[in-house]
């Protein structure tokens, strides 16, 4: 477990959803920001295709790495190598990690300057714990089942992506995502155990869905505290907020920016 690690780094948001001024040591606010969108599972960089131009309307410098999903020689170590290329020396970055990406973003701070982790949806990994093995071991499992029940769905239906992860998705994206085609995962990293012994130093946030049937929001809230002894925040959306609600997880983004104190000169 990673949890009293969360306390000792300093990585407890405020309150939840609110945001402060971050100010520069000459008194003034920073106007940009270097963030970094990194998809989940399947690897694909479109997930990210409505929130980047907001954020890129605010003046910041946006990357959207796509991840070897697909190549079967690519593990984690692939995966963060792919990001960790796309940085390349940029420093002060933020970092946002959707669902599996959360396995990938940590795996950044010993190699890139990293200012922020912001996890959304994310599958929290403890040390040696594979992707494969984290459904389980999370209790993910069980708490999809018990909440589909509470909500009157069938929890022995097979899955249906309409209906667990685009629900509340736009029909004109459904639309579209449906028109790309699903990207293919590859197994390789589902067989990795996450090779970090502890979570980075790095402050962290933890953004959940209010509404997300993958991942259930008392699932979410107990992960973030047993693994990293923080309290998850709470978007209105399910599980993919960056295509139901991109002007809203913009904004969260920024005022988790803005919560961060400056780094020292």
């Amino acid at each position: 477990m990673i949890s009293g690690a969360g306390r000792s780094l300093g990585l407890i948001s405020s309150e939840p959803g609110s945001a402060s001024a971050e100010v520069t040591h000459d008194g003034a606010p920073p106007t940009t920001a270097i963030y970094v969108l990194l998809p989940g599972a399947g690897g694909d960089s479109w997930y990210w295709h409505l929130v980047a131009p907001e954020l890129r309307g605010r003046g910041h410098e946006v990357l959207t790495p796509d991840l070897p999903a697909d190549d079967d020689s690519a593990g984690l170590g692939e995966y963060a190598e792919a990001a960790v290329s796309a940085i390349g020396d940029r420093t002060d970055v933020l970092v946002v990690a959707q669902s599996m990406a959360a396995f990938t973003a940590p795996m950044l701070c010993d190699r890139v300057d990293v200012r922020l982790l912001i996890l959304v949806a994310p599958m929290i990994p403890a040390p040696g714990e594979s992707p494969g093995a984290w459904w389980s071991d999370s209790g993910q499992e069980t708490a999809r089942r018990q909440q589909d029940e509470r909500d009157g769905r069938d929890p022995n239906a097979v899955f249906d992506v309409l209906t667990t992860l685009m629900h509340d998705v736009p029909q004109e994206i459904v639309a579209e995502a449906f028109a790309r085609g699903e990207p293919r995962q590859s197994d390789t990293p589902f067989t990795e155990p996450w090779p970090l012994d502890q979570w980075p130093p790095v402050p962290t946030r933890v953004l959940a869905g209010r509404h997300d049937r993958l991942f259930p929001l008392e699932f979410m809230r107990r992960l973030a505290r047993e693994r990293l002894g923080i309290t998850a925040d709470v978007i209105d959306t399910g599980h993919l907020p960056a295509l139901s609600r991109p002007g809203d997880l913009a904004q969260r983004l920024e005022n988790y920016r803005l919560q961060q104190a400056p780094l020292a000169p």
